[in-house]
């Protein structure tokens, strides 16, 4: 088995200005590489940058790329089949495990894409809270050095799980989103019970989420505006 879902989550958004996630999480810090204004994100996919909130002493936000490179990766490439970890399998993965126990974190996001499949084609959707307010992803996140030049690279995975009632229509993974009760503690960086941490891996109810179908154009990762989360027409009305 690979050490990844990679069918889930595979694309999401982060539009939600850094000082609105400074207000869900107590006594963070914001890294000196966040500039003061953050561009939008509309359509983000895996090894490009992503605001990521670490379990520091303090709590950081600070960019990682997307998809996990072990610290005793022999190369970066290897982040391309980890940008998603299954909650249920966790503890069975080398790659995860010490993360989990270590290395924690939070990927804020205001919502995110998947694609449903219909006759011989797939369908995407846009998935995010009825209150279209921020939601905190469950990651993990490590450090790798490239042994060539001695860069250091912070990069995340997001972790999935069953998905609820609303998303079983469109996909059988959803990404785990927290709790903001669960912040803390996942956030910690005190040791715990892995059993403390895999109780934060709930699955999110579905009546405080909403999804709808969008524009073919977001299959390509180039495109990149508001454009892209606004609802079209269902298939089914388009056929006809």
């Amino acid at each position: 088995m690979r050490d990844s879902d990679q069918t889930m989550c595979g694309r999401f958004i982060q539009i939600s200005d850094p000082e609105k996630i400074r207000l869900r999480v107590s006594e963070i810090e914001i890294s000196p590489e966040i500039p003061s204004v953050v561009k939008p994100r509309y359509n983000i996919a895996p090894a490009q940058n992503i605001l990521t909130v670490l379990n520091y002493r303090v709590p950081t936000l600070a960019y990682t790329r997307w998809g996990l490179v072990p610290s005793w990766a022999e190369d970066i490439s290897m982040g391309s089949r980890m940008i998603n970890a299954r909650a249920e399998t966790l503890l069975e993965k080398p790659s995860f495990k010490r993360p989990l126990r270590k290395n924690r974190c939070i990927i804020f996001a205001d919502g995110f894409y998947e694609w449903k499949k219909a006759r011989d084609s797939k369908i995407p959707y846009f998935i995010g809270l009825k209150d279209s307010e921020p939601f905190g992803l469950a990651g993990l996140w490590d450090q790798w050095t490239d042994r060539t030049t001695g860069a250091k690279i912070f990069s995340s995975t997001i972790i999935t799980t069953s998905p609820n009632d609303l998303i079983r229509d469109i996909h059988n993974r959803m990404p785990v989103i927290l709790d903001p009760n669960d912040y803390q503690t996942w956030l910690s960086v005190k040791g715990m019970p892995d059993d403390v941490f895999m109780a934060c891996l709930k699955t999110y109810p579905s009546d405080r989420m909403d999804a709808y179908e969008i524009s073919l154009a977001v299959h390509s990762p180039a495109n990149d505006s508001p454009a892209l989360i606004e609802p079209c027409a269902p298939v089914t009305d388009r056929l006809f």
